[in-house]
C-alpha cells in the first residue's frame, strides 16, 4: 500500500447535481471509499480545483494544487488511517474511485515532480489511448490510481503556455460493482457500456446532459 494516499478532491460542482444522479450527499461531501469529494460549488473555480493528500506536505505538484491532509507526515512515516470506516455503495451502486485522471503537456516533467514528492510510480505506458493521448503514467495512491496523461502535440501547441503549462486534475473513473445496474440507474445520462482498455473490464461514460463539472466514467471491477 502506498504511503501517499488521497484524502479529498475538491470539485467546482453543485451537490444537487450529484444527489440527482443517485449519490448519497452529506452537505457538500460525497464519500467514495476512503476519499471525500467536496462539492464546493461553481464559484470555486473549474473542474477539479485541488486535492489533499496524506503522507506529504502541501505544495503545487507541477501545477496540481495540493494540500496536506490532517495527520499527514512530511517525514515519510506511515500516515494516520482514515477513522470513519468505508461507506456502503451509493443508491446508484457506485462504491469507490477507480482512478483519478490528470492531464499534462510534459509527462516526463510531471512524473519527475510526483516521484520526487513521494508518489508511487508503477508504470509508464508508451502506447496511445483510443482518444489519442500518446503516453500515460500510473501512480498507486492507496486503493486509488492516479493516471497522468500526456496531451497530444496539437493540444499542447494550441493552448497558451504550450509545454510550459502545469499539469491539471481533469476527471474521475468510478467503480461500479454492478455496472449494468448503475447504468440503468443513471438512465439517459450515461452511454452504453463498452470494453475498457484493461482486459475483462467494461466502461461507460457519463454524458454532458448530467451537468457534472468534471468528466466522469464508470467502470466494472478488476478481474
Amino acid at each position: 500500500m502506498s504511503a501517499v494516499t488521497i484524502e479529498e478532491l475538491v470539485l467546482a460542482d453543485e451537490p444537487a447535481r450529484w444527489r440527482g444522479l443517485g449519490f448519497a450527499v452529506d452537505g457538500e461531501v460525497v464519500r467514495l471509499g476512503d476519499v471525500r469529494l467536496r462539492l464546493a460549488g461553481e464559484d470555486a473555480g473549474r473542474g477539479i480545483v485541488g486535492w489533499s493528500l496524506r503522507g506529504i506536505p502541501g505544495s503545487a505538484l507541477d501545477g496540481l494544487e495540493t494540500t496536506a491532509a490532517p495527520g499527514a507526515r512530511p517525514d515519510g512515516s506511515e500516515p494516520e488511517p482514515h477513522s470513519a470506516g468505508t461507506p456502503a455503495p451509493h443508491p446508484n451502486g457506485i462504491a469507490a474511485i477507480d482512478h483519478v485522471v490528470a492531464m499534462t503537456p510534459a509527462l516526463d516533467r510531471t512524473v519527475s515532480a510526483l516521484t520526487a514528492a513521494g508518489l508511487d510510480l508503477r508504470r509508464i505506458r508508451e502506447q496511445p489511448t483510443p482518444a489519442g493521448a500518446p503516453r500515460q503514467a500510473f501512480f498507486r495512491l492507496g486503493e486509488e490510481i492516479l493516471e497522468v496523461v500526456q496531451e497530444p502535440k496539437q493540444v499542447v501547441a494550441g493552448r497558451e503556455g504550450g509545454a510550459e503549462r502545469g499539469a491539471r486534475l481533469w476527471g474521475l473513473a468510478l467503480l461500479a460493482p454492478d455496472l449494468d445496474r448503475t447504468v440503468a440507474a443513471l438512465g439517459e445520462h450515461v452511454g452504453v457500456p463498452r470494453d475498457a482498455v484493461q482486459p475483462g473490464r467494461r466502461i461507460a461514460t457519463v454524458k454532458r446532459s448530467a451537468g457534472l463539472a468534471v468528466p466522469v466514467a464508470l467502470m466494472s471491477p478488476k478481474v
